[in-house]
């Protein structure tokens, strides 16, 4: 258990944080807040310090709501939503000047802003401190051992998936043999997250394969060595000559777009927008869901993805795939993830490998019914999943 500061330390620093805004942190005292974030387990030093306090900040804040998303509206508990507001913790609010965010906040009490500033803020920020604490300690303290990680270093079988001259473009093929000899990367049995280096498009038998989209929900060519490429690619259906004739990911990616109003406009970080699987369906994998984490940046050819976002990811892959396997009748109990934002997104392997650890063993706590595959396919990748977890 790592030493947790004392409340009043964490205080001052949050009054100084909810007058500068997170924008601000790199240049407020945030020693107490770090060393919480550490022991919290969402940061591990200076490289993701700022993610890792921005992060406990969120997840202080749901505690305040009673473990549920923080609304803006009178379902949600008002501290929850004063101190929300207070620290631009809601989606879209991170920028905005502090006075605004007072006077937000202040408006969820029904008072004015010096009232606020006199009377409620200074409740909001102790009870915000509590919370903070409180996620630490629930994090270090006691910490149940993670589900075991193995790792298996295996090929996989590889090809197109054709489907007859004559067959129509909604056809499923028929599932399709490994080649002799050769084990196919399949899920691991329940409560346990299992390593393999593999490429994503190679895995079988598991229920949700997870991409990583740009927050546009454009994917990647299908010539482009990423794992949206690969899956487009891959579950794309095809005549007897291999010529695409469903491009199905990204054709059902476009109705959820124009269903939701947000064709060519870009969804927030962390979305997760589920489709079928096309022809990966011959591969035992039911769904695809895509995880909207890379925001371009400059003209397009960089982008940005906070290790934030990860723990996000993780949450609400396992919340949709509970809710289709309830509604859409579907017995999943299985989800793979790739090594999310390590390619193009351009985090650091060892960040990717941590965070996606913690978010799985948390999930895995609260249900350990699921079982979970995790694939790379650099045998050196595997090599930082399998120290990320001994580390722990």
């Amino acid at each position: 258990m790592h030493p947790l500061p004392s409340h009043e330390s964490l205080v001052a620093e949050l009054r100084e944080l909810r007058r500068r805004g997170l924008p601000g942190l790199r240049h407020c005292t945030r020693d107490a807040l770090s060393q919480t974030a550490v022991a919290a387990g969402l940061s591990a030093g200076p490289e993701d310090e700022q993610t890792g306090i921005e992060e406990l900040l969120g997840a202080a804040a749901r505690r305040l709501a009673g473990g549920r998303p923080v609304r803006d509206d009178d379902s949600c508990d008002p501290l929850a939503r004063a101190a929300a507001h207070s620290f631009g913790i809601f989606a879209a609010r991170r920028g905005v000047p502090g006075t605004d965010r007072r006077k937000a906040a202040a408006a969820v009490y029904g008072v004015t802003t010096e009232r606020f500033r006199k009377s409620q803020e200074h409740d909001v920020i102790a009870e915000l401190a509590a919370a903070l604490l409180a996620v630490a300690r629930e994090a270090g303290a006691d910490r149940p051992a993670g589900p075991q990680v193995d790792v298996v270093a295996e090929p996989t079988p590889s090809g197109p998936v054709a489907l007859p001259s004559d067959a129509p473009s909604a056809a499923v093929p028929p599932r399709r043999p490994a080649r002799p000899g050769v084990r196919p990367a399949t899920a691991a049995p329940a409560g346990r997250i299992t390593v393999r280096v593999c490429p994503i498009e190679e895995v079988r038998d598991v229920d949700v394969l997870v991409s990583s989209e740009n927050t546009y929900l454009e994917m990647s060519k299908t010539f482009r060595p990423t794992v949206s490429g690969a899956l487009r690619r891959a579950a794309a259906l095809r005549d007897a000559a291999g010529e695409i004739v469903d491009d199905v990911l990204a054709r059902e990616l476009g109705v959820w777009l124009r269903t939701h109003g947000r064709t060519g406009l870009p969804v927030r970080p962390g979305t997760v927008v589920p489709t079928s699987s096309g022809a990966l369906a011959a591969q035992g994998v039911r769904r695809i869901h895509h995880a909207a984490i890379a925001t371009p940046v400059g003209d397009g050819d960089r982008y940005h993805v906070s290790p934030a976002v990860l723990g996000e990811v993780v949450r609400r892959s396992f919340e949709l795939a509970r809710h289709e396997s309830e509604f859409l009748s579907l017995p999943m109990s299985s989800i793979c993830f790739p090594l999310l934002g390590s390619g193009r997104g351009g985090l650091p392997v060892e960040t990717v490998a941590r965070r996606l650890l913690d978010a799985v063993r948390e999930e895995l706590r609260r249900d350990p019914s699921w079982s979970v595959l995790l694939v790379t396919p650099e045998e050196s990748h595997a090599r930082l999943l399998t120290a990320a977890s001994s580390a722990r």
